[in-house]
């Protein structure tokens, strides 16, 4: 259950490559480092009192930069927070069963059904996919093609 540095490093590049290709002026790719930079401080101070890992706290200061600052931050947050509970839920459903899991065979990884962490970047990721949408460099991919 780690998450590799180079998935919040390739997510920075890219954006840093991306946003001026886009279109986006230098004010708005700057409200975008802003917006990261205050999830970094949250997940900073998160991960200092061991409520997220490390990994969970830069993949997430990487995915919040693509979104800005402003709702569609705001809205990444909600999709991550909702997919996260699921997640949360069904992973204890699962944990809550481990000895018939492990008595039937079923092959399910031992992190999930042993660890005392719940594997947050599934729903990190996913809570990205569906915000994207509404995200400026979304936006303003779809307004060049106009």
């Amino acid at each position: 259950m780690t998450i590799p540095n180079r998935i919040s490093l390739i997510l920075i590049a890219s954006f840093v490559i991306i946003a001026p290709l886009s279109g986006l002026g230098w004010e708005i790719i700057g409200m975008h480092f802003a917006g990261a930079a205050i999830v970094f401080c949250a997940c900073f101070a998160l991960f200092a009192v061991n409520v997220m890992g490390g990994g969970d706290a830069k993949l997430l200061s990487a995915a919040a930069l693509w979104f800005g600052f402003n709702q569609s931050l705001l809205l990444l947050v909600a999709d991550i927070g909702l997919i996260g509970g699921v997640l949360t839920l069904l992973i204890l459903l699962v944990r809550s069963q481990a000895n018939t899991i492990l008595a039937i065979g079923l092959p399910l990884p031992t992190s999930v059904l042993l660890a005392k962490k719940i594997p947050y970047g599934i729903a990190i990721a996913i809570g990205g996919f569906m915000a994207f949408p509404s995200s400026p460099l979304f936006i303003a991919a779809l307004e060049s093609l106009k």
